[in-house]
């Protein structure tokens, strides 16, 4: 898999790693940079995603987990950075390995699926291989983005569908059956400050939900952006680089050294 992946790391400091969503890619953290100047980015596409397309199947929570290892070489302790199905892989990570995490920041967070989500992901998976990403792209963008985005956001919505266009059918259909068979990770091995940020708008992780999975991770804090749908770093930039930036501050002064 090592010839496989794309890694992207720039900077120096202190590492944070970078774990997209299903139809993501690195750039879905581009809008986020800022909050990291003073740190060693490392950001991968998954495998199946975005330029990791070339893979050996099929694809699970594993495969990722093992991609996520792969990207932490050579840099110790690190910060993490997910986003949606990106955000169950770096629960899991947290748990098994909590001596290489420092801190959590998961945007459009969930434990796992819904059991009743589970049959439409798959189904989805179904519909990549039969009919491309054209349909399911413009389809999410009328489920995963928020009114006001819809209506006022033209840049996020190209960029969605961007991201979502440019998904090897074949890899992005292997990665929604992996989603669908995720699991929760053991949250009570998770020691390390996170923070949880949703919209009010997002349907795959509704306030309410985010709010019950932080009474299952210790120590964590939650944010609900107004006007928000589920791609949170690309449709409140401003917002969730703010949000960083004290969540670093808080870091330093509970001495969870963020910067």
């Amino acid at each position: 898999m090592a010839a496989r992946l794309w890694l992207e790391a720039e900077g120096d400091g202190e590492p944070v790693v970078m774990i997209h969503g299903l139809g993501g890619s690195t750039n879905t953290f581009t809008p986020l940079v800022s909050a990291f100047a003073r740190h060693k980015r490392v950001r991968l596409d998954l495998p199946g995603s975005g330029r990791s397309r070339r893979f050996d199947g099929p694809l699970s929570l594993q495969t990722f987990l093992d991609a996520v290892r792969q990207a932490f070489s050579g840099l110790g302790k690190a910060h993490v950075v997910a986003h949606s199905m990106g955000t169950i892989v770096a629960q899991h990570f947290a748990a098994a390995e909590p001596d290489r995490v420092k801190s959590l920041a998961l945007f459009g967070p969930l434990l796992a699926p819904p059991d009743a989500a589970r049959p439409n992901i798959r189904a989805r998976a179904e519909r990549a291989r039969r009919e491309g990403m054209g349909g399911i792209a413009d389809a999410l963008i009328q489920a995963s983005l928020s009114s006001e985005t819809r209506a006022k956001n033209p840049v996020a919505i190209a960029f969605v569908r961007e991201s979502l266009m440019a998904q090897d059918p074949e890899g992005y259909a292997q990665s929604c059956e992996a989603l669908a068979e995720m699991q929760p990770a053991d949250t009570a091995r998770i020691a390390c400050s996170t923070l949880l940020v949703t919209g009010e708008e997002d349907a795959v992780s509704p306030p309410q939900s985010v709010r019950m999975m932080a009474q299952k991770i210790s120590g964590s804090r939650v944010e609900v952006l107004r006007g928000c749908g589920h791609w949170t770093p690309v449709e409140k930039p401003a917002e969730c680089v703010q949000l960083l930036k004290q969540f670093c501050e808080i870091g330093v002064r509970a001495r969870f050294a963020f910067t």
